[in-house]
């Protein structure tokens, strides 16, 4: 796990500058670092579908893979061979900080055909690339999860950690959010959307900061479990 922190780090620090250096900023209206992709689309399920909504960054959204390679759509492959009877809808967006998310969320959920079973939320790692304050982060993710608890819909919460570059007292404030909310909503936690996966070259894209589609199974495999058993 600190091997792949320390990776993590280092590739956000290439992309950070590939953006042009630019300083930390806490507005969180800044221009995303990455390219934003429209998310997919889905059809109303069967009656007797459970809807899942995984709502998140380009980790979600499949960013560099096709479409039915997206972390969405090997999910819903991978609970249907439990047999499940589940649809997976891809909420994610590449670019998006928590403040964004925060933005689209009720609109989101107003958009799917009913009300769903599970959201499955990964947002932040835009928040840490920019500098953001943890405390916006914490601020936005908080809210979300308020949210979806207002309307009772269930959560299975993906963390991020902050790159090592950020300093000591950037990790500390950031890194607990994810447990800490997670512990306060009594929802489950994936602590790290890409342990195991980012010290694996051959399961990263070539930007070294998002998984191919070999990564993305790999998630799949370790998470399937946890979201299956939130169903059931």
């Amino acid at each position: 796990m600190k091997r792949d922190v320390i990776l993590y780090g280092a590739a956000l620090l290439l992309v950070h500058c590939t953006g042009g250096c630019s300083a930390p900023s806490d507005d969180a209206s800044a221009p995303p670092v990455e390219r934003r992709d429209a998310p997919s689309t889905a059809g109303a399920p069967a009656a007797d579908t459970r809807l899942v909504m995984a709502f998140g960054d380009s980790l979600y959204a499949g960013y560099g893979v096709q479409q039915g390679e997206s972390f969405p759509a090997q999910l819903e492959k991978a609970l249907s061979d439990k047999g499940l009877k589940v649809s997976v809808h891809n909420a994610g967006v590449s670019g998006d900080t928590t403040a964004a998310g925060l933005q689209r969320l009720a609109f989101a959920l107003d958009g799917l055909p009913r009300k769903p079973d599970l959201v499955i939320l990964g947002l932040g790692g835009n928040d840490m690339l920019r500098g953001i304050n943890p405390e916006q982060t914490r601020a936005n993710m908080d809210a979300m999860m308020a949210e979806l608890d207002r309307r009772d819909i269930d959560v299975v919460l993906t963390g991020i950690v902050a790159a090592p570059n950020l300093g000591q007292d950037y990790a500390q404030a950031f890194n607990p959010i994810f447990a800490t909310l997670a512990q306060k909503y009594d929802a489950p936690l994936y602590p790290f959307f890409l342990d195991g996966i980012i010290t694996d070259s051959t399961l990263m894209l070539p930007d070294g900061v998002h998984p191919n589609a070999k990564g993305i199974a790999r998630v799949v495999t370790k998470m399937t479990g946890i979201v299956a058993e939130e169903l059931r």
